[in-house]
């Protein structure tokens, strides 16, 4: 059995690489977006669709040569996919038009009789030639590469992730028996972002909360540049910067906790809670989205996964919060501002850490039975 991962580095164009750079992103927008109004005109006039190909375009638009012709066939791909995912799921959505202002600058390009290498520092890429690349991580022996994602975001720094396949069985260990397992149970919390079963919290900085007034000053400086200035992008790639620094903060602190966590034990307990509901219920929003407790339930997945170890998902209507870790009995009503848990047993611990301890002894008691 194969498996993917991708690994992401900071790219150092040069000035005609930039240039070659924008102009794939260019193309791959305005491709996709020909390719959907063809064939949504198509479909309005005849009833049917047809699966339509960047090569029919190029007899028209000469200029589409210029750039990687596996970077137009991949936008082809990637329309495909949209209806595919639309047709399987309506709630996804029509596949819509791509803004040259706002959809992320990127393009995917493959691995073809070795056109792309990477080697002492440089990225080979089609068109573009060698590329300074910053990888600050080592690649594994044995990793296959497949395909190379180039992407610049809002701050103007350019990304390439590159993709590789390997077999599953190199990166995954023996757990341990399920019945000796040492488990974590963890209860999301809107103070730390969470509360883990041992009675440790995260204690997340809240980074956005620290930055917010910086952030409300730069764009308020943004919202008095004139419209289509240089100064109005410049201070567009300000601003950029900031909301940059913030988002790093925080995938570097929920990297190393998931680290952390995923090193030390064999499997990890959490509610399967609903974020984005959570975060549109009693003004919780920005805390909600401060935190990312969603991705932090992510990457802990990977990581343990990576290591033959299991994310358990509790059920979100399970009690963790009304029930009693000592004794199993369940309070019918709980207010949110009772934060301690007082049971009639004696039991009297704070209402996290209770939670916590619930989830952890439910996700076992799932293990056991799988």
């Amino acid at each position: 059995m194969k498996k993917q991962r991708a690994y992401k580095f900071r790219l150092y164009p040069d000035r005609q690489q930039e240039i070659l750079f924008h102009k794939t992103f260019g193309c791959c927008r305005f491709l996709y977006n020909h390719m959907l109004a063809d064939r949504k005109e198509m479909y309005e006039k005849t009833g049917k669709t047809k699966r339509l190909t960047p090569a029919g375009y190029k007899k028209e638009h000469p200029w589409l040569k210029e750039v990687d012709s596996l970077a137009l066939a991949n936008v082809q791909l990637h329309l495909e996919a949209a209806y595919r995912k639309f047709f399987a799921d309506k709630k996804a959505g029509f596949p819509k038009f791509k803004s040259r202002h706002r959809c992320r600058k990127s393009y995917t390009t493959n691995v073809v009789n070795g056109n792309i290498r990477l080697k002492d520092g440089r990225l080979r890429l089609p068109k573009a030639g060698e590329v300074k690349i910053r990888c600050h991580r080592e690649i594994p022996e044995g990793y296959i590469l497949k395909s190379v994602t180039v992407s610049m975001d809002r701050s103007g720094k350019y990304f390439a992730s590159l993709l590789y396949e390997y077999p599953a069985s190199e990166n995954q260990a023996a757990g341990k028996d399920r019945k000796e397992a040492d488990i974590l149970g963890i209860d999301f919390a809107m103070r730390g972002m969470a509360v883990f079963s041992d009675g440790s919290r995260a204690e997340y900085p809240m980074y956005y909360r620290k930055a917010q007034e910086r952030l409300a000053r730069e764009q308020s400086k943004l919202s008095r540049c004139k419209k289509g200035s240089s100064n109005r992008e410049k201070q567009k790639r300000k601003l950029a910067r900031c909301h940059e620094k913030v988002r790093n903060q925080r995938k570097d602190y929920l990297h190393k906790l998931s680290r952390q966590i995923a090193d030390r034990y064999d499997a990890v307990s959490v509610e399967d809670i609903d974020m984005k509901a959570m975060s549109q219920c009693l003004q919780f929003g920005k805390s909600v989205m401060d935190d990312s407790y969603g991705a932090f339930r992510d990457m802990l997945r990977y990581k343990l996964e990576e290591q033959g170890k299991e994310l358990v998902k509790v059920d979100r209507f399970f009690p963790s919060s009304k029930m009693c870790s000592r004794c199993g009995n369940v309070k019918k009503e709980l207010r949110l501002d009772e934060r301690i848990y007082r049971c009639g047993c004696g039991n009297c611990m704070d209402r996290d850490v209770n939670a916590a301890v619930n989830i952890r002894e439910e996700g076992r008691r799932l293990l056991m039975t799988a």
